[in-house]
């Protein structure tokens, strides 16, 4: 990772639009009579700089802000609370205080969350995972603050990146699976487009499976987030299809649990008939019937980590914080 360029500033929006700073200022503040080609070209500029504007360079003019902020893509489950837990901890060991966005797996919403604080020019930025949209990846590497992406280490980074493969996470269910003797594999997972790191360990899993002259005997794939609910009703319509899988590989372990219902329901023997394996470590999966199968992430610290180096002025550096595979009774 090179060092990072230096954020632009009103007056290189100005140059780049041909245009006095106080028509940059107005326009951005939308205040005053702005011509429609002048407000175009600076709106273009702003566009095409990844500028953010100084919401509190009066304010702060001599003084830092103390926020940091941490925007992540749920709230609906454990997996991201643990984070900001593990992040909001470090974050006040060091005197700062946390903001938080939630972007719903949107990455224009991510974006539009980006833009705005750092309009507030935050001490610092945790954001979940490294895929953005080209304007978001462009502000968090002009944007003058540090950045930690989490959750993820599958690519390139902006700044500071800790997490763990989710490829790796993959390939080792995938293992876990094809070691105890299961050959008929399905797949039941939520919207792998929205959530990139769902995908990233669908992809992992595949490659094990063909590493070994396997490929998945089935896949129920809905267009929605995770939920019991859906892996539930995804799991009914996986075994109407193929009734004769033998294991079923799900996105989390929020999918699992519902999937683990459904055999309830359905008198179908867990792992005897079926097997299950998820993803997450929930605790709510140690306390099943069944303690399910999954893969442990060490979300706490890696909120705890990243907000650290943040915090610390840390150089750009990739941190893999690792997985623990929970065999479970399961699969």
């Amino acid at each position: 990772m090179s060092e990072r360029p230096s954020r632009p500033t009103l007056s290189d929006v100005a140059r780049e639009a041909g245009v006095g700073e106080s028509t940059v200022s107005r326009v951005l503040r939308n205040a005053g009579s702005i011509s429609a080609g002048a407000r175009a070209r600076v709106e273009a500029a702003v566009a095409r700089l990844d500028y953010v504007p100084n919401r509190i360079a009066g304010m702060l003019a001599s003084e830092g802000s103390s926020l940091v902020a941490i925007i992540v893509p749920s709230l609906s489950n454990n997996v991201f609370p643990k984070v900001l837990a593990g992040a909001d901890h470090a974050i006040e060991a060091a005197g700062f205080q946390s903001v938080v966005g939630v972007s719903d797996y949107d990455l224009d919403r991510e974006e539009r969350l980006i833009r705005a604080v750092l309009s507030w020019r935050p001490a610092g930025i945790v954001i979940a995972g490294l895929e953005h949209t080209a304007h978001a990846a462009g502000m968090l590497r002009n944007c003058g603050v540090r950045v930690a992406e989490v959750m993820d280490i599958d690519g390139a980074g902006v700044d500071i990146v800790v997490g763990f493969s989710s490829r790796a996470v993959g390939r080792a269910s995938a293992r876990h699976l094809i070691e105890r003797g299961y050959r008929r594999i399905g797949y039941v997972g939520h919207d792998v487009e929205r959530d990139t790191r769902a995908k990233k360990r669908l992809e992992g899993f595949s490659l094990a499976l063909a590493e070994q002259g396997m490929r998945l005997a089935d896949r129920e794939i809905v267009p929605v987030l995770s939920s019991v609910e859906a892996g539930r009703a995804c799991l009914a319509n996986l075994l109407t299809r193929s009734a004769d899988l033998d294991a079923v590989y799900f996105s989390n372990d929020d999918m699992a649990l519902g999937g683990y219902f459904h055999c309830l329901s359905q008198g179908i023997g867990v792992p005897q008939r079926l097997a299950l394996f998820g993803f997450n470590g929930l605790d709510i999966g140690r306390a099943m019937p069944q303690a399910l199968s999954t893969i442990k992430t060490e979300r706490f610290l890696i909120g705890e980590r990243a907000a650290g180096l943040v915090m610390s002025g840390a150089a750009p550096c990739v941190v893999d914080v690792g997985f623990k595979l929970i065999e479970g009774a399961t699969a």
